[in-house]
């Protein structure tokens, strides 16, 4: 007995020592950051910006300083032990076959297909024959991938098409035209060309949009004067003609035109802001059309869906903050002639058209729900979907009988369905072949109190059999701002998560646009704490629910999301373990002075409007909030060097902020990608990459010496 207790005291010893046993660090030499005396002065407020030199994205300083902090970062990751496990996986899970939606022009039905791990997806298109042929292949437009397709827009017929393209990531774009069928170049690139579609008049030509190319650099200069341009086919780009925008009284920071399908119209959308536009058309049958005013204020978001001759429908939150479709002659076309065609719900409204029918998808707690209605607004009947989720994709040209549209939730790879639209059936068109099982995982939509009552919707995907206890490596994903709804969509990197017994977590915060222009309003300028109090609750609910611990969370958000964890990780730096922060406006005093950030006031409000907003936005600007002696959380922040919507130095001062105040242990590391903008047309070897380090990061610095899920591991290395 003593000798069989002597054993067990052993061994019990032995375990003690094991758990206890504490893993080396990795240490962490921050670059040196300079600091200037640069003092800014607001309302009798000095308020000092060290880092200001780092917003020259051009100077030699700025770039010796990236280099250093990416060697800094790198060498970090470099020691994380199943990073490149990660990687294996992320490349295994992405290589499958993906198609988008096809669609219809002239002779010929195209789509967007990627046979795997391409960088771009390629556009295919096919005859009635079935012989399948590329289009166009973005993968070769640049050697490593970085230059993409950013649009394409064909003429009614088809026989001519217009391309844009984007290098670099950079949201300026060039634009190049073929002849649709043979496929080769009619004419020269047009240059300088941002933040626009194409639409085509007839074969002769199409409107676009732009700025002139501001002094400085271009990647973070200001831009605030838009302009719709008409380019005639055959002419130099020098000669084009500004349609709307070129004088001061029309000065706008967005302007956009588009020609209806009958080539009847062009309307005009001129917007100071992200929130709210005027309206115009112009009668294009018309030798000298003149322009004609719809909206003359900005004080809702109206666009004009569908036109019969001159009978017009549109698409208004006017009067009507979860929208409703309205009807008005082209002759008196004003707000005061206005009548409503499909009113106004409890949910907010998202209308398209096709097949002579309207199409309303509304968001039901951010669940699409789709309704089919005729021109005269009689209900045809609703559509019932696959499944619950998100449907995307209902429309198509007018004498279109038949069309596509796909569904998706956080546990479902996206398929793509063809939908009749007379009796209103619909087959699976296409399925993709995924190594992953959506059956093992479930999403429950929970709500819970944010900090003054108001109720919130979250949703939580998480493999079957998770045990609620408080260890399970979780990301908390959340956006609200700019009326933009975050609906179920899956993703191969919150799969590859999952698959690790992560808990995948999205709230929908006030400032989105799932509850309509009152939700959105809600979490903007002065109400703006609203957002991260939301956020805040979120984590807590999480917590106090044994989904995840403090930890075991990381919060995670792009761009205006990447505001919101800046600012909660500097507001309740306890409440988690890691921050990601991406892409994200970080220098709320300065943002509206770069590239077209003054749009994003309807949101944010400036430091230069009054006193009152400068106090309110200084007291949650994440640069202006990190304090000397806290401990922050293990951050990586990540940004992309031709990043000109959100520039970099957002990330840069964030950074620099951090690694010189940090108190605690935990590394605060910045990833910048090179020759990569803000995320759209990221090559997909540069996305997995990037995710193997974010999810090795995560993980690492929840303590996890190997990844959670071996039998994942061993199952793709046989």
């Amino acid at each position: 007995m003593k000798n069989i207790s002597l054993l067990a005291a052993l061994v019990l010893f032995a375990a003690c020592q094991e758990t206890t046993k504490q893993r080396e660090p990795i240490t962490v030499t921050y670059p040196t950051t300079k600091k200037v005396d640069t003092v800014d002065n607001y309302f009798g407020t000095e308020v000092p910006d060290p880092y200001r030199w780092l917003e020259d994205d051009r100077s030699e300083e700025t770039e010796a300083w990236v280099k250093q902090q990416n060697a800094t970062t790198f060498g970090y990751l470099d020691k994380i032990p199943f990073r490149k496990d990660l990687k294996n996986r992320l490349e295994k899970l992405w290589n499958y076959e993906k198609v988008g939606s096809p669609f219809k022009e002239g002779d010929y039905t195209y789509y967007y297909k990627n046979n795997g791990l391409q960088n771009q997806y390629v556009v295919y298109r096919k005859k009635d024959d079935g012989k399948e042929e590329v289009f166009l292949d973005p993968n070769t437009f640049s050697e490593d991938g970085t230059t993409s397709l950013m649009g394409l827009s064909f003429t009614k017929d088809g026989s001519k098409a217009a391309y844009l393209i984007s290098e670099g990531g950079s949201d300026w774009r060039k634009g190049i035209v073929i002849n649709a069928e043979s496929m080769e170049i009619v004419e020269d690139t047009l240059v300088d060309i941002k933040f626009s579609g194409i639409s085509w008049k007839g074969n002769d030509g199409f409107f676009y949009s732009s700025y002139d190319k501001p002094e400085g650099s271009e990647l973070s200069a200001k831009t605030d004067q838009h302009k719709l341009y008409y380019h005639k086919l055959g002419t130099p780009q020098s000669e084009d003609k500004i349609i709307f925008g070129g004088t001061d009284e029309e000065k706008h920071r967005y302007v956009g035109g588009y020609v209806s399908e009958d080539q009847k119209y062009l309307f005009i959308s001129a917007s100071v802001s992200t929130s709210g536009n005027k309206l115009f058309l112009m009668d294009l049958s018309q030798d000298n059309p003149e322009l004609v005013t719809i909206l003359d204020d900005t004080d809702s978001d109206t666009y004009v869906i569908e036109n019969e001759g001159s009978k017009l429908y549109l698409v208004t939150n006017r009067e009507a903050p979860n929208k409703k479709v309205v009807v008005v002659d082209a002759s008196n076309p004003t707000p005061d002639n206005w009548k409503d065609l499909i009113p106004e719900t409890e949910n907010v409204l998202t209308a398209g058209t096709g097949g002579g029918y309207f199409f309303t998808e509304y968001m039901v707690d951010a669940i699409s729900k789709v309704l089919q209605y005729d021109y005269d607004g009689k209900l045809i009947r609703e559509v019932e979907l696959p499944g619950v989720g998100s449907a995307g994709g209902f429309g198509g040209k007018k004498e279109d009988k038949e069309f596509y549209f796909s569904f998706t939730n956080y546990n479902t790879p996206g398929s793509t369905y063809k939908y009749n639209v007379e009796t209103g059936e619909y087959e699976q068109y296409w399925k993709p072949q995924i190594d992953f099982d959506p059956d093992n995982y479930e999403s429950k939509q929970v709500f819970y109190n944010s900090k003054d009552g108001t109720k919130v919707p979250m949703i939580i995907t998480y493999k079957k059999g998770t045990e609620l206890n408080g260890k399970n490596p979780t990301i908390l994903y959340g956006y609200g701002g700019f009326n933009v709804s975050l609906t179920p969509s899956f993703s191969i990197v919150n799969a590859v998560w999952m698959e690790q017994g992560g808990v995948y977590a999205v709230p929908n915060l006030r400032g989105g646009g799932e509850y309509g222009k009152k939700w959105h309003d809600a979490g903007t300028k002065l109400q703006k704490q609203n957002v991260f109090d939301d956020f805040i609750a979120a984590a807590e609910y999480l917590i106090e629910n044994k989904y995840t611990s403090k930890e075991y969370l990381a919060i995670r958000g792009g761009s205006n999301g990447g505001l919101l964890v800046g600012a909660t990780m500097t507001q309740r730096p306890d409440l988690m373990q890691v921050a990601l922060p991406a892409v994200g406006v970080m220098d709320m005093l300065r943002y509206h002075t770069f590239t077209a950030g003054a749009g994003w006031a309807y949101d944010y409000g400036t430091s230069e409007d009054n006193e009152e907003m400068f106090n309110y936005i200084k007291g949650y600007s994440p640069v202006h909030n990190v304090k000397e002696g806290t401990a922050y959380p293990a951050t990586l922040v990540t940004t992309g060097d031709h990043d000109d919507r959100v520039v970099p130095a957002h990330s840069f001062k964030f950074a620099a902020e951090l690694q010189e105040k940090q108190a605690g242990d935990q590394p605060t590391l910045i990833r910048i990608e090179t020759n990569a903008g803000h995320g759209a047309g990221t090559p997909v070897s540069k996305t997995i990459e990037q995710y193997a380090d974010i999810f090795g990061f995560t993980l690492f610095n929840m303590g996890f010496d190997e990844l959670p899920n071996q039998a994942v591991l061993k199952e793709f290395k046989d």
